[in-house]
């Protein structure tokens, strides 16, 4: 699976009950996104920054952003400066990381 088969994919609704992934099953993962994605441990989540000419470009990212997290209803953690854009996925009904964080991360790249 390729980053643009996840891009392809929609989220599917978790409200628990589902065991998050092993890090083993989130770093397979991590090589279908682009390269700027990090994987932390603690809190466990997929992690990027991005960075742009200026106010403008950050803020119509970060529309776009909504846009997606809305249409896929799975909501990142997100800081906002001038030029850059913090993005943090997990899935917070399951305390780590499940493919739609993946999925969510794939169409941000998508985007750039």
């Amino acid at each position: 699976m390729t980053s643009c088969d996840l891009n392809q994919k929609s989220c599917k609704p978790c409200e628990g009950g589902v065991k998050p992934m092993t890090q083993d099953e989130a770093h397979k993962m991590l090589l279908q996104l682009n390269d700027a994605w990090q994987l932390q441990t603690q809190p466990f989540e997929i992690q990027r920054v991005f960075t742009f000419k200026n106010y403008y470009q950050t803020i119509a990212f970060v529309n776009a952003l909504a846009w997606i997290a809305h249409h896929e209803a799975h909501h990142p953690d997100i800081e906002v400066s001038y030029n850059r854009c913090f993005v943090r996925y997990s899935t917070h009904a399951i305390g780590g990381l499940s493919e739609n964080d993946f999925i969510c991360a794939a169409k941000l790249d998508a985007l750039l």
